[in-house]
């Protein structure tokens, strides 16, 4: 008895040690970054430039997938940031676009919004926000629910649906209120803020970033990656007759949204992890023993891009001052948790096109399409055909709503109006492709932009005409740009991995924003989140 006593406990001193350090071997805070509008080409365009500390830090000792891209149409911001965390495509999450439009409503819905709650903070306006409206779980909801929800979850952005999505269903999410500059909630998560937020708040970081001027920080003559500063593209400040720098922040504001001003500033990427480094202190993130989770979404890029475009010097600068954040960041992780202590995943809600009016003046086919006057024609139309009557209900991100109810009423064969409205559609320049909703119900593709459509395509909230653009071709004006397409300049997005278990190396293999959540799943042996289509990067979880 006495020798079979010793030999169990030297058994369990053996392997429950064993048992122990496999269970301690997780990483303390996850960090997920999410940059609003950013290309993979930005990583390597402004390479040069960057410090030692930031994006060529993440680059250099982390995991970078070059060939990352979104697996679907549309790429707005409240879809891309759902799909990070979900692991899936609009299609199963719910989230089809930033807002849509929905029939029984007649009306539109936003991504984040939700009528039963309000605001904590803040002001009214900006208080209605959850993330109710997103149908599968997150990866930030598996963590928290692989340790009866002892791991904390806090997410944090300028955009309301930056923060809300992401956070998850179970989780904490903070946002910027331009209307008085504080950082907020609803009472989906608090009835009060924190108080680390209180204090956060009573510094009045946003003024004091906006009594200031906005220079380039290195001399704008070194900005050889952008165009003239001067040009006819980018879209000035109201209030300022050329979109060129310095920009006097202080009086500029005045006619440009007040404290909301600092989002299409770089400075609003800088409040913003200010307010993050604030959570991780106030929630003692990292220190319980568990996997604590920071989702943070830098907006500001993307405001300044859409104004300015990709090849601004205004966004140039933008990058070389959000890397210098992201080295604030990574040295803040490295002193509080040490090195390898935690894990870092990088990429984007989406990417960009290039000004349309700066292409054609280099030569490039593109140009931009007036929906409001193929609106008016498609309903001269569908009247003159099918008789009188509103048979367009909605056309809203690329897609044409038709009056079911109508076509009930008037014994209009639906599948025929449909097909009728695509080929007309085709007539118009700029427009590339239309493919119906009986389509995308009937048929499984399997490449191109059928499939990326049919990935973002919702049977109970699309619409009845979905519409692609020609390369190069957006629904704007003559200056500024945006996104929203399936060609590469809008999906090609950075994936690194950096920290905790991920081995440093490339590759050039295709792979998707859906299989970030599922590579951290498996790196966490927690469960794959409840919608996940995606796969994960064997390349980061399989390391020999």
């Amino acid at each position: 008895m006495k020798r079979t006593g010793i030999i169990t406990l030297l058994f369990l001193l053996t392997f429950g040690n064993l048992f122990a350090q496999k269970n301690e071997d997780k990483p303390k805070l996850i960090v997920g970054i999410v940059v609003d509008q950013m290309r993979h080409e930005y990583l390597n365009k402004f390479y040069d430039r960057y410090t030692d500390g930031g994006f060529k830090r993440l680059m250099n000792e982390g995991f970078v997938m070059k060939n990352g891209h979104y697996n679907y149409i549309p790429t707005y911001t409240g879809p891309g940031h759902a799909s990070v965390y979900t692991g899936t495509t609009p299609a199963t999450h719910g989230i089809i676009g930033n807002d849509w439009y929905v029939r029984k409503l007649n009306g539109s819905v936003y991504c984040a919004e939700d009528s039963t709650v309000t605001n904590v903070g803040g002001t009214v306006n900006s208080g209605q926000i959850s993330p109710r409206n997103l149908l599968t779980t997150t990866i930030t909801d598996e963590l928290r629910m692989s340790n009866n929800q002892r791991s904390k979850v806090v997410g944090v952005a300028i955009k309301d649906r930056g923060a809300a999505l992401p956070a998850g269903h179970l989780g904490d999410a903070y946002w910027y209120d331009g209307d008085n500059g504080e950082f907020m909630t609803s009472t989906y998560y608090y009835e009060s803020l924190p108080d680390w937020a209180k204090e956060f708040n009573a510094k009045k970081l946003a003024a004091s970033y906006l009594n200031q001027t906005w220079e380039t920080l290195y001399p704008i003559d070194s900005y050889i990656q952008s165009i003239d500063d001067n040009n006819d593209f980018e879209a000035p400040f109201s209030g300022k007759d050329t979109p060129t720098f310095p920009y006097d922040l202080a009086k500029l504001q005045e006619t440009n949204g007040g404290l909301g001003m600092i989002s299409s500033t770089p400075f609003g990427n800088t409040l913003t992890l200010d307010f993050a480094l604030a959570a991780i202190e106030g929630e003692h993130l990292g220190e319980n023993g568990e996997t604590d989770f920071l989702a943070l979404s830098f907006s500001s890029t993307d405001y300044v891009g859409h104004r300015f475009g990709p090849t601004s010097k205004e966004l140039e600068d933008t990058y070389l001052r959000l890397d210098q954040d992201f080295k604030r960041l990574l040295d803040f992780l490295d002193n509080k948790y040490g090195k390898d202590e935690y894990l870092v995943f990088l990429s984007a809600d989406h990417a960009v096109a290039d000004i349309a009016t700066y292409m054609e003046s280099q030569n490039v086919p593109a140009g931009n399409v007036n929906m409001s006057y193929i609106t008016g024609q498609l309903k001269g139309y569908t009247s003159q055909k099918y008789g009188e009557g509103d048979w367009i209900e909605n056309v809203s991100n690329g897609q044409i709503f038709i009056n079911e109810k109508l076509v009930t009423e008037k014994g209009v064969d639906l599948v025929s109006l449909e097909n009728d409205l695509a080929h007309f559609l085709l007539k118009f320049n700029g427009i590339k492709e239309a493919y119906t909703a009986t389509s995308m119900r009937n048929n499984d593709f399997t490449q191109g932009r059928a499939q990326l459509l049919q990935m973002g395509y919702n049977q109970k909230a699309s619409g009845n005409v979905l519409i692609v653009l020609e390369p190069n071709w957006l629904s704007g004006g003559s200056r500024g740009t945006s996104h929203g397409t399936g060609f590469t300049y809008d999906t090609n997005v950075p994936i690194v991995f950096f920290g905790w278990h991920v081995p440093q190396g490339s590759s050039s293999r295709y792979a998707t924003v859906t299989d970030i959540a599922p590579t951290i799943s498996m790196m966490l042996d927690i469960k794959l989140p409840s919608g996940a289509t995606g796969q994960p990067i064997l390349e980061i979880t399989d390391k020999k």
